[in-house]
């Protein structure tokens, strides 16, 4: 999506792996920009191997100091090792569509952050011990968050695009019946009035964060 496009433009080759389908991953990060850990239906509670093999695999980019962005499940991910329970809303609330959020004070140095986001999730993250919040919303309250000096977080979908929603909306459409979920018209619409936004917000993002100072 968004991301993909972004960083290409800014010159960089993408390396594509899906572990869920039996790709390795690289022990080492060395020549690598940065690293993206995006979501899926699955949960970082999962006991399947694959999402044993990714979380473990997070250790790699923290270790070296490479710059790592966890999206959605690639939050989760980042947080549940660090001591941080991911778990569902206590009202069985979902967040899926355009939904507000609000950057806080050291939220701000990533610039002018966008009035709606879209998520996709019926699961949120506590903060890892030493995580700075960047961002909150209402249903979840957790909505980005800094972690060490080239680690972020991200609970919501940057990286969406109008051929996603729709995507998404078609291919899931069992989950929009979930308490809390928007209608796959009310979606399209939210990326209509937002998407511009969250591609400024996006740019200036990823160029804080692949300086690897996200914290500083």
């Amino acid at each position: 999506g968004r991301i993909g496009l972004q960083l290409r433009r800014r010159g960089h080759r993408l390396d594509i792996r899906k572990p869920r389908f039996g790709c390795a991953l690289p022990s080492s990060l060395e020549g690598y920009a940065g690293a993206v850990v995006f979501g899926g239906p699955m949960s970082a509670n999962d006991c399947d191997d694959f999402i044993k093999r990714e979380i473990d695999w997070i250790g790699v980019p923290l270790a070296q100091g490479v710059p790592f962005l966890g999206v959605c499940l690639g939050a989760q991910m980042l947080a549940k090792p660090r001591g941080a329970p991911v778990t569902v809303h206590p009202e069985a609330l979902v967040e899926i569509g355009y939904c507000p959020i609000a950057p806080t004070t050291a939220g701000a140095k990533f610039g002018v952050w966008p009035e709606q986001v879209y998520h996709w999730h019926r699961e949120g993250f506590e903060l890892p011990r030493g995580a700075i919040l960047l961002a909150h919303g209402a249903t979840f309250q957790n909505q980005a968050y800094a972690y060490g000096p080239a680690a972020v977080g991200v609970q919501f979908h940057p990286e969406i695009t109008y051929a996603l929603v729709n995507k998404w909306s078609v291919d899931a459409s069992h989950r929009l019946g979930l308490k809390g979920a928007q209608s796959r018209d009310a979606q399209l619409a939210g990326h209509m009035c937002h998407a511009a936004a969250v591609d400024r917000w996006l740019d200036g993002m990823l160029g804080r964060w692949l300086t690897g100072a996200v914290t500083g």
